[in-house]
């Protein structure tokens, strides 16, 4: 193998694969990163047998060639070498020669041929979606997933890929979050795979400002997913079991509905659980006409309180919430208002943002002492 690359580029490359890289691994060979010759390009691939990442670089490919060298220790290599320079890379044997400027290395690898294989997947269902979308969908419902692994299939999302439409959907058995997405490429048959939270967080950050759409393939058995990019695949292995059938968790109706502004409501709800830190983070809501209000107490610390303004419909009522779970819904509306909606204390509420259809968010109630 002999190639030349530059400084940057080799450096962002490492940046990108080294997340699929294994931290803890009775597989040594996982710890390295692959670096293979792809016509006039360089391939770097990394994975920890549960993820894996393939990113491509331009090239100046003098001879083809492979071989996998420790991350870690080429990603700190390059990230020292000056910027805008042009990196030579020469395989001898088994060891990685570097030449960049007035400095050069030498890596002792291991043979490709022993890195684990990196799945392909050419069979199952494929579509695509734009990335607008996508990264909407993945903000406004990963962060509802377990991090328990009690129950694995809570860990990972609920994707339903049917005709044109895709629905994402998280749960932990506290909370609820429901997004639906357009597809650009409907689907032939109905799908429902679970895709790792970790996996779908990964893909949020690989997408570039210069992506528009990113290509999905679910191979046959449901076992595997590909995100396909520009210049990067990620490939995951999906969670087995079955997911909650959550859609008879949302109140079909409720006694009383109330909009306010988002950024007030989330101002009210981050002071309340300053106070709510000692007191298991209950934060109290209260809906009457014209206003609610957001409470909270703490033997120790004292109480907070405060008023909003809002379009209350329906009956007066009372209900208290963990307030992170409040917070961190509120956080990643992109609309001016929100509803809540909720039936009796013990019922569920529920939030939707104001003019979007696409999300829904659930939230089991805390029982207190009023």
């Amino acid at each position: 193998m002999k190639l030349s690359c530059l400084q940057e580029n080799l450096s962002k490359g490492l940046s990108i694969v080294s997340r699929a890289v294994a931290t803890r691994t009775t597989l040594p060979i996982t710890n390295n990163v692959m670096l293979v010759t792809d016509e006039s390009r360089l391939k770097l691939v990394a994975t920890n047998l549960e993820m894996a990442m393939s990113h491509w670089i331009g090239a100046k490919v003098e001879q083809e060639g492979s071989i996998t060298v420790p991350a870690r220790l080429l990603s700190e290599f390059v990230n020292s070498l000056p910027a805008g320079e042009k990196i030579d890379m020469k395989l001898v044997g088994k060891t990685l020669e570097l030449k960049c400027a007035r400095y050069e290395a030498r890596i002792s690898g291991v043979d490709a041929k022993d890195f684990p294989p990196i799945p392909k997947l050419d069979e199952g269902i494929n579509t695509s979606v734009e990335i607008a979308a996508l990264r909407q969908g993945i903000n406004q419902v990963v962060f509802a997933a377990a991090a328990d692994e009690s129950r694995p299939v809570l860990t990972g999302v609920d994707a339903t890929f049917e005709g044109s439409l895709l629905t994402l959907a998280a749960a932990d058995g506290f909370r609820l979050a429901v997004y639906k997405l357009p597809l650009s490429k409907a689907v032939g048959q109905r799908v429902e795979v679970i895709i790792p939270s970790r996996t779908l967080n990964e893909l949020n950050r690989l997408i570039g400002e210069d992506e528009e759409k990113i290509e999905f393939t679910v191979n046959p058995n449901k076992s595997l997913a590909l995100f396909k990019l520009k210049k990067t695949e990620l490939v995951s292995q999906l969670v087995q079991g079955a997911f909650p059938k959550y859609s008879q968790l949302i109140p079909q109706s409720s006694a009383a509905k109330a909009t306010v502004s988002v950024a007030e409501f989330l101002r009210a709800c981050k002071m309340a659980s300053i106070f709510a830190r000692d007191g298991s983070g209950i934060v109290r809501l209260v809906m009457s006409p014209g206003k609610i209000t957001v409470s909270s107490k703490s033997e120790e610390l004292g109480e907070d309180n405060g008023e909003l303004d809002a379009t209350v419909e329906g009956t007066e009522a009372k209900i208290a919430f963990n307030g992170k779970y409040l917070t961190d819904v509120l956080s990643v509306l992109k609309e001016q208002q929100v509803t809540l909606e909720t039936t009796n204390p013990s019922s569920p509420g529920v939030i939707r943002p104001v003019g979007a259809d696409s999300y829904i968010h659930v939230v089991m109630p805390m029982f207190v002492q009023w």
